[in-house]
């Protein structure tokens, strides 16, 4: 898995979570006016489209475990493209909440068989480094997508944003069944119907490490959900930020956020990916509390723009190492297992985003809570004495 094409379809695949958010978020103020609703209903077309991605992994794993990877994922690329152009006429937010939550499904697909695949052929700090060329294209997402919507703002709405979405993920789709080949070969597929599937979600939720790098990365990423569904209320309608200042905002924190998955990839061949994994971790929690800190304290907007940048960018270190340890035992089942990653991630992330309204506290308190959270989760579950060593970088396991 090196060649060039396949990285940049691999990582589109799991760029169309973020860009699913991100590209619409400075439109959310206009969306919110033009459809007569409220900010709590504005952001829970974002809340929809994480749980979506969140169940949709579910499903979508054990599927890509049976079937193979190519037939679920082209199904699910046609899904999130379908309920893309939905979105774009949608005449009211509850017709929009909706599809977001039709389109996530449809991207959760897209998201767990992308990790699947990395992970039936290579495994380890392999992987991890793997993931780590993933984040530098998918990193290209949250810098430019805002961008991106914000400029479609000038000339459209937030109705040609999710045009222009659904254009992009129906172009995946083709880059899709042309260049992905089937990674899982038919005698490693498994069997068995839905009991066999719980069987085996109830094995690896037996994996007291897997849970807890599981629950840890899902808070981090949270962390960030509620970071992009209050910032665009907090720096444009309390601090004064325009469409455009605020997506630059958002641009610069996700260069953080690429600059930290790199030296992660570099790292990762001398660090453990445990340590990697928990410098992000601590770095959210600390960025967290600082955020809480600065809103609580009025000390202003710079201050308020470095505890964001430092919340961000953690997630660098966390979103390449989590994958690879949560998989790294479980190759036989990767499908399932990278979809209890996503589960978590996106059901947790959908929670918060409603919680943090448009209010600059709340939406600081939910972010401090959460990376401390993802903190004690990871000190929890981390017993010394079942300590299991990253096996060095090979083939398919």
């Amino acid at each position: 898995m090196t060649g060039a094409a396949v990285l940049l379809v691999l990582s589109a695949l799991v760029a169309l979570g973020p860009l699913s958010t991100d590209a619409y978020v400075p439109g959310l103020p206009r969306l919110t006016e033009d459809l007569g609703t409220s900010a709590s209903a504005a952001q829970l077309t974002v809340t929809t489209c994480l749980v979506g991605l969140a169940v949709g992994q579910l499903v979508a794993g054990p599927m890509s475990d049976a079937l193979g990877r190519r037939r679920p994922l082209l199904f699910g690329l046609a899904v999130y493209t379908a309920a893309g152009f939905l979105c774009a006429v949608a005449p009211n937010v509850g017709v929009l909440v909706l599809c977001r939550g039709v389109q996530g499904v449809g991207g959760a697909f897209a998201l767990v068989i992308a990790y699947a695949c990395v992970r039936d052929r290579c495994s380890g700090k392999a992987a991890a480094r793997y993931f780590s060329l993933l984040l530098l294209v998918t990193g290209l997402a949250p810098v430019l997508a805002p961008l991106a919507g914000a400029q479609i703002l000038r000339f459209s709405d937030w109705r040609g944003v999710f045009t222009a979405l659904a254009v992009l993920s129906a172009a995946v789709l083709v880059a899709a069944a042309v260049v992905l080949p089937e990674s899982l070969a038919p005698q490693r597929r498994s069997s068995g119907g839905l009991r066999a599937t719980g069987a085996v979600y109830l094995r690896l939720l037996g994996d007291r490490r897997l849970v807890g790098y599981a629950l840890a990365n899902a808070f981090v990423f949270a962390a960030v959900f509620a970071y992009i569904a209050g910032s665009p209320f907090v720096l444009q309608d309390v601090h004064g930020l325009s469409p455009q200042r605020y997506s630059v905002v958002f641009a610069v924190n996700a260069v953080g956020l690429v600059v930290a998955a790199q030296a992660s990839g570099r790292l990762v061949r001398q660090v453990d990916p445990r340590v990697l994994l928990a410098t992000g971790v601590v770095g959210s929690a600390v960025g967290g509390v600082a955020v809480l800190a600065v809103v609580v304290s009025g000390a202003g907007l710079w201050p308020l723009l470095a505890a964001f940048f430092v919340v961000v960018t953690s997630v660098g270190l966390v979103l390449p190492n989590a994958p690879a340890l949560v998989l790294e035992d479980h190759g036989s089942h990767a499908g399932a297992a990278a979809a209890l990653l996503g589960f978590a991630q996106f059901l947790f992330g959908g929670l918060a985003a409603p919680l943090v309204g448009h209010g600059a506290v709340a939406m600081a308190a939910v972010m401090a809570g959460l990376g401390v959270a993802a903190l004690v989760v990871l000190v929890v579950s981390h017993t010394p004495q079942h300590e299991r060593h990253l096996a060095a970088p090979g083939g398919p396991a």
